[in-house]
């Protein structure tokens, strides 16, 4: 049985006017993503604006995420850092914290050797915390191939990858030459993934619509793919967003739309134009209505 298994909320971190964390609406934001039945959440993910946060509010997120969770679903936390050194910190600060694992970049300053993304694995993994590989080549300099990750899957607690290539033909390659469980990362394959033996998704959309992102998963791993495919063509315009570069932009206004605000972006994120937003709500109401 996968460890990491269904719909795991990369879930924004919510800011008020002035560009404060607003640690209240996030709690709201974590209760409220539970009730509608995700089986668990990622903080402090590229959603989560990580890199714009503070070290005290990048630690304060990780305790309101575990604290409202309350044991109910597992959290796995984003450990992205400029340097191993960083990132381990961040491993240690979440296993304190009471997380069920990690979500791991390999390095991202630069293109590193592949002994030196093994020496990163590593680091991370040795303070004990399952973790789960984050592969996302288009936005970085790494491409955990199924051939390194077969490398990568002999690393004690390293037990997952978020596949974010985009290519669900990876899918087979990754069960077939290794032992990881795959979460899909990708919202646009967010049915294809599980029909082809992804176990998880770890989801960006599901914060505006978690009950549509549950549902689907469910009857993609089921194999139902009549009511799968008739949900999922509703859906598809709006994931098509979530790999965009102006994602955490677009997801927090579908919030808006759902009747969930969190708030702004920070800077260097900034509001769209009015015709971008225009066609977030023309893929929206088609989502919800059809």
């Amino acid at each position: 049985m996968a460890k990491f298994e269904g719909v795991y909320v990369a879930i924004v971190t919510p800011f008020t006017e002035s560009y404060e964390v607003d640690y209240k609406r996030l709690h709201e934001l974590c209760d409220w993503m539970i009730t509608q039945g995700v089986h668990g959440l990622v903080p402090c993910g590229s959603l989560g604006e990580y890199a714009s946060l503070t070290a005290e509010e990048r630690a304060k997120v990780v305790e309101t995420v575990v604290a409202a969770a309350k044991d109910r679903v597992p959290v796995v936390v984003g450990s992205g850092a400029p340097s191993t050194q960083q990132a381990v910190g961040w491993v240690r600060q979440a296993k304190e914290a009471g997380a069920a694992g990690i979500m791991a970049l390999p390095p991202i300053n630069y293109r590193p050797l592949e002994n030196e993304v093994v020496a990163h694995y590593e680091a991370l993994a040795s303070v004990g915390l399952p973790i789960i590989a984050y592969n996302n080549p288009h936005d970085y300099k790494v491409d955990l191939t199924p051939d390194l990750l077969a490398r990568l899957s002999k690393i004690e607690n390293i037990v997952g990858v978020k596949e974010f290539s985009g290519d669900v033909r990876r899918v087979h390659e990754i069960l077939a030459k290794t032992d990881l469980e795959v979460l899909i990362g990708v919202d646009d394959l967010a049915m294809e993934g599980p029909l082809f033996g992804a176990t998880g998704w770890i989801a960006g959309v599901p914060n505006a619509l978690p009950k549509e992102g549950v549902e689907l998963f469910r009857l993609s791993r089921e194999g139902k793919l009549d009511e799968a495919m008739e949900l999922y063509r509703r859906l598809l315009p709006l994931f098509h967003y979530d790999a965009s570069p102006q994602l955490v932009q677009s997801i927090k206004y579908m919030m808006e739309l759902a009747g969930f605000p969190v708030g702004p972006t920070r800077p260097p994120r900034l509001p769209l134009s009015p015709e971008y937003y225009a066609g977030i709500k023309e893929a929206y109401d088609f989502a919800v209505r059809g």
